[in-house]
């Protein structure tokens, strides 16, 4: 049992008042958050207490991280409500079960994955299609919970059908709600600007059950949680059939994709600043008993969350006991304070939604994205040319138009067919000599580098495998049908590997141009390409690499 809570290894009687304060400050920004996320989730605020105190107790237990906070998220609680939605009947029961079901199988999904050690998975998330999927996911978000905050009906569907059911109905704006719910949002946000350690949320929410209770606001037109059943959570798997979980079993996928990608990058970030080491399959596994705690729990989805990791790290914490306090202090909460929140306003929720997730609209990141650009790569790609930038606005937009999941695989399959287009067009850079010393660089980016007489440089910069064999010779040929060229050669430092197909077309190459008279040499290879040269039946010329550009030029212009 030594693999069990493994930040909590040789502890320190003085770290205890730091995870204390720490875990008592989480504690204060996680209660308002679960209950706002599990209305993303579309089942009862309490809900999100559910899932709480299981799943930080067990990521403790499993997970790698000695700061990482795991509760309801905004992205994994709208996957679910769009999950579920496809999957269950009419009744709140049944969504509720399928609800907790989905956080039982994305449990299992995690739990598996981590045991077959696929923690590499997540790196076929890539940071920019991550960063559009949470943009879309994020103003969806907001887009269903503004109903909520001017106290009308709404509409479903994608983000812009929930806009334009937003605009048709404000002639039935609330006034009441609206000044309830725009003044916890105001509330929060300027805390966060001026007093950022103060929990905004949760005072917005006291305040909000205050007024609610002072001056009737239900009466008066403001929709209220209403009532919320104390104490614990029933325990076991929820009751679905075996058809509804091979329902869920698909869409837990993506789900488990984007939990474990979050919650990933958000203790890699703070084991960074504590240097220390995450281990990804531990992290799965940690994950997985989560999410398993919480679905038997009747919770629901969980991840890592990067917000109240935040604050956890910012107060202080040193190990997971912070954690397990927090989930002592949820477990009072749910036997003790419940009853507080049946007159809490719908619209300090919605509130409170919007000012966690309004963070996630990072459109800086997007324009940082698309000034990642160079003139080559331009000439060369096209709309390629800022291949991040567009699986970002390809993950956002498929996501806002056609729901969470679609547009997280668009995002991932736009990015891969860009790294597919992008290596099978490598940048073929021609090269001259410096003067003074000797040296070759790119002409396009060196005025000042001059051509060797009769001969001409190649660089390479990728690798020379079947799907851009064909594009190479091309250029090459073309590079060689110059007046007076009489040899070609390729520096190939810049080319990380080469498969049989590359090594058929360079013996190939090598031989056409030797019937034009010319010559074909290569220089400088690396390990892979010297290996895959030398163990390749072909011609001699190519089997020669030379080890330096300059000893290959010396070779051409000599005949040698």
């Amino acid at each position: 049992m030594h693999w069990l809570f493994p930040s909590l290894r040789g502890y320190r009687r003085q770290w205890l008042g730091r995870d204390a304060l720490a875990g008592m400050t989480v504690w204060a920004v996680l209660v308002p958050e679960a209950l706002a996320y599990a209305t993303i989730a579309g089942v009862s605020p309490v809900v999100g207490l559910y899932a709480a105190p299981a799943a930080l107790i067990l990521y403790a237990a499993f997970g790698s991280s000695r700061h990482l906070v795991t509760g309801p998220m905004a992205a994994t609680a709208a996957l679910s409500a769009a999950i579920v939605g496809d999957t269950a009947g009419g009744s709140s029961a049944d969504f509720a079960a399928m609800t907790a079901a989905l956080a039982v199988t994305v449990g299992i999904a995690a739990l598996l994955a981590g045991l077959l050690r696929l923690g590499f998975v997540a790196s076929f998330i890539s940071e920019p299609v991550l960063k559009g999927f949470i943009v879309g996911l994020a103003l969806t978000i907001i887009a269903g919970q503004l109903p909520k905050l001017f106290g009308v009906e709404g509409g479903s569907g994608n983000f812009f059908e929930k806009i334009w059911a937003l605009i048709t109905d404000l002639g039935g704006t609330s006034g009441f709600t609206v000044l309830v719910g725009a003044g916890s949002l105001a509330l929060i946000l300027v805390l966060k600007r001026v007093a950022p350690r103060a929990p905004g949320s949760l005072i917005a929410v006291a305040l909000g059950i205050l007024l609610a209770a002072a001056f009737d606001l239900e009466a008066h037109g403001v929709d209220v949680v209403g009532s919320i059943e104390s104490g614990l959570p029933s325990f076991g798997f929820p009751d679905v059939s075996v058809d509804d979980l091979g329902g869920l079993a698909a869409g837990s996928v993506g789900v488990t994709l984007v939990a474990f990608a979050e919650g990933l990058g958000a203790a890699k970030n703070y084991a960074a600043r504590d240097h220390y080491e995450i281990d990804a399959n531990r992290e799965l596994i940690g994950l997985g008993a989560a999410g398993l705690g919480a679905g038997l729990s009747s919770g629901m989805v969980v991840n890592g969350s990067l917000s109240k990791t935040a604050v956890n790290w910012s107060a202080g914490a040193r190990t997971q006991l912070s954690g397990i306090l927090v989930a002592a202090l949820t477990v009072i909460t749910l036997l003790f304070l419940t009853g507080l929140f049946e007159q809490l306003p719908e619209a300090v929720l919605a509130g409170v939604v919007i000012a966690a997730v309004v963070e996630l609209v990072d459109i800086h990141s997007l324009v940082s994205l698309y000034r990642v650009f160079t003139r080559r790569l331009g000439q060369d790609y096209g709309v390629a040319a800022r291949p991040d930038f567009t699986a970002a606005v390809a993950a956002m937009l498929g996501v806002m138009v056609f729901d969470t999941l679609p547009g997280l695989f668009i995002g991932i399959g736009v990015s891969l067919l860009l790294l597919l287009y992008r290596s099978s067009r490598p940048v073929i850079s021609e090269l001259g000599q410096l003067p003074g010393n000797g040296r070759f660089a790119s002409l396009d980016r060196h005025s000042e580098s001059r051509r060797i007489p009769g001969v001409t440089v190649l660089r390479v910069e990728g690798g020379i495998y079947f799907a851009n064999a064909e594009r190479i010779r091309s250029q090459v040929l073309r590079a060689a049908a110059r007046e007076g060229v009489t040899a070609v050669v390729i520096d190939a430092e810049t080319v990380p590997f080469v498969d049989v197909s590359a090594v058929r077309m360079l013996d190939g190459l090598a031989e056409e141009l030797a019937a034009l008279g010319g010559r074909l040499l290569l220089a400088r290879d690396v390990g892979q390409v010297r290996d895959v040269l030398r163990t390749s039946e072909g011609g001699t010329e190519l089997r020669r690499v030379y080890p330096t550009v300059r000893a290959a030029v010396d070779a051409a212009s000599t005949g040698t």
